[in-house]
């Protein structure tokens, strides 16, 4: 199998999407919409960026950007099913995989302070 990186966060992201479709417009979501719509996309957003970086310093910061915007999906995850307890198994499946990708940024992360 051939393991992509960048594909796999452009279909998170996708994911993210169709699930925020399903979620009703109202007060108290809507904010969490707005949160959570913004740190999944970012993932692979900044993934292709650090793919495309000028230097070392620059691929560095875009991972670690990554990072934090996967474990920030994961708060928002969190307060979604706090506001839609009827999506809360949708939302662990989907935490789940924010947590991995989390695990993945923090394992290049560490992995390159090793070669330096």
């Amino acid at each position: 199998m051939n393991y992509d990186l960048e594909e796999r966060t452009a279909r998170f992201g996708e994911i993210i999407i169709d699930f925020i479709k399903t979620l009703e417009r109202n007060d108290l979501n809507r904010p969490l919409i707005n949160q959570m719509i913004r740190s999944a996309t970012s993932i692979g957003a900044n993934y292709m960026e650090a793919n495309q970086a000028s230097s070392k310093k620059d691929f560095m910061n875009k991972i670690r950007i990554c990072g934090k915007e996967s474990n920030e999906t994961k708060h928002w995850l969190r307060m979604i099913v706090k506001a839609n307890e009827d999506k809360k198994d949708e939302c662990k499946k989907l935490w789940k995989e924010a947590h991995e990708l989390t695990l993945i940024f923090a394992k290049i992360t560490k992995s390159s302070k090793e070669k330096n």
